[in-house]
């Protein structure tokens, strides 16, 4: 994995959460938060670790912030902080601004100020919630466009110790098998003869439609 600097700005519970899977990956991770005792307590999750007031231009400056490949502004419920520190971190050249959104008109006023990927935590993951409770099946997925998804399903009990050329994805279900894990063996680009096993699991890509149908099968 190549290694890249990230600045999270806004130690709560999200941007905390970012920070130390980040940090855990082995990526340089500089914490920024105005509170000190936020700082305190994620400083053994950080990289680096500095107090300062994001929406002061000279702070952000004296990090050298757009020196970062990635900054995140994870502020909690100040939207007008939020939205002065995107605007600045686009105003001073930071190449990747990736903003959280408190609802969707804070998400719609980030995109017009330059963050380049707004997030909505709480409404995907209640997405994510529904899509699991509707397809059970699905283990994981990821949303693509507003009409394709990549899932990862269990392998039905119908599709066990057949192979994919048998099984004919495309043709019967109209999606795509990309990888297989079995056994914690990650297979990409599976062979046609690749035969599927009970407990294995697939990743499919395919339009949520044909997808919602292939992983109702049973």
């Amino acid at each position: 994995m190549t290694k890249q600097s990230y600045a999270v700005i806004g130690l709560g519970r999200f941007g905390l959460s970012i920070a130390s899977k980040l940090f855990e990956a082995g990526q340089e991770v500089m914490g920024i938060d105005i509170d000190e005792e936020r700082i305190d307590d994620g400083k053994l999750s950080l990289t680096h670790a500095v107090v300062l007031d994001s929406t002061e231009e000279e702070s952000l400056k004296s990090v050298g912030i757009r020196n970062f490949d990635y900054v995140i502004v994870a502020i909690g419920n100040d939207m007008q902080a939020s939205i002065l520190t995107v605007m600045l971190l686009k105003e001073m050249g930071v190449q990747k601004v990736i903003a959280k959104a408190l609802n969707k008109r804070h998400g719609q006023v980030l995109s017009k100020v330059g963050a380049d990927w707004v997030i909505h935590p709480e409404r995907d993951m209640g997405e994510r919630v529904a899509h699991q409770l509707l397809s059970p099946n699905v283990l994981n997925y990821i949303e693509l466009s507003s009409e394709y998804n990549i899932e990862e399903i269990m392998v039905p009990p119908s599709m066990a110790t057949k192979s994919l050329r048998e099984l004919d994805l495309r043709a019967n279900y109209n999606v795509n098998a990309i990888a297989i894990l079995s056994n914690e063996d990650l297979i990409i680009s599976p062979s046609p003869d690749q035969i599927i096993q009970k407990g294995d699991k697939l990743v499919v890509i395919g339009h949520r439609e044909d997808l919602n149908d292939f992983t109702n099968i049973h």
